[in-house]
């Protein structure tokens, strides 16, 4: 993959990764480090603080990427002091050459980027006190797991690119991974992925997105 992915920059001055394959990349080009804490810290994990204020959260994210969202979760549980065990899965892991030129723990003022991406695979690693980290490099279809969780992070690229991962049977399959009230955020508000997310018997909240994008949604399992 180190041919086919590249480094570049975003609006907000954070960077993001593009995709040579897919022709897409990892974030929205009006700034990477907006788009995340919009749509995966607003609408999601500090949902989810209120919603389940004293229980260790269980997090999963479909598409573990540059390690932004998993970053701005470790700030996030410090913050708050809350205990988080975050699984995430991803089919192409970003080569570690260019996860050393994000930009991410400078403008964050944090310093957890590196052991995210260098932490083994399928192996939980502690990151922090508040945060332990499961990498699994597979593809989300082929997920078997006993564990439930009250967030999922949905960061798939988009549907132009992979059709297969919005389909009715991806949200039947996210909706048995949800404990009762866990709700899951994603970036894309297609109208055909509300269907596909209600179909799954989820109950679908349209939410202001971040600049550059009108709507995101948040689904809640009950």
């Amino acid at each position: 993959m180190n041919s086919t992915v590249r480094v570049i920059p975003t609006a907000d001055g954070s960077h993001t990764v593009f995709n040579e394959i897919l022709g897409k990349p990892y974030h929205s080009v009006h700034g990477a480090i907006q788009e995340s804490q919009r749509v995966y810290i607003e609408v999601g994990l500090q949902a989810a603080l209120e919603k389940f204020p004293h229980e260790e959260l269980q997090i999963f994210e479909m598409g573990f990427g540059t390690g932004l969202n998993a970053l701005l979760t470790v700030r996030e549980a410090e913050l708050h002091q809350c205990r988080v065990n975050y699984v995430a899965i991803d089919t192409y892991p970003l080569p570690l050459a260019e996860s050393r030129q994000l930009n991410y723990d400078a403008l964050l003022h944090t310093s957890y980027l590196p052991a995210l991406h260098e932490s083994p695979w399928h192996e939980p690693l502690v990151i922090s006190p508040y945060f332990t980290l499961t990498k699994l490099e597979g593809i989300l279809q082929d997920l078997k797991t006993e564990k439930r969780f009250h967030l999922i992070y949905y960061d798939a690229f988009a549907p132009s690119a992979q059709p297969e991962l919005w389909e009715p049977n991806i949200f039947q399959q996210l909706a048995t991974l949800l404990l009762p009230g866990g709700m899951m955020t994603t970036y894309c508000s297609k109208s055909y992925v509300q269907r596909n997310m209600r179909a799954a018997g989820l109950t679908v909240e349209k939410h202001p997105g971040p600049y550059g994008k009108r709507d995101i949604l948040r689904a809640v399992n009950g």
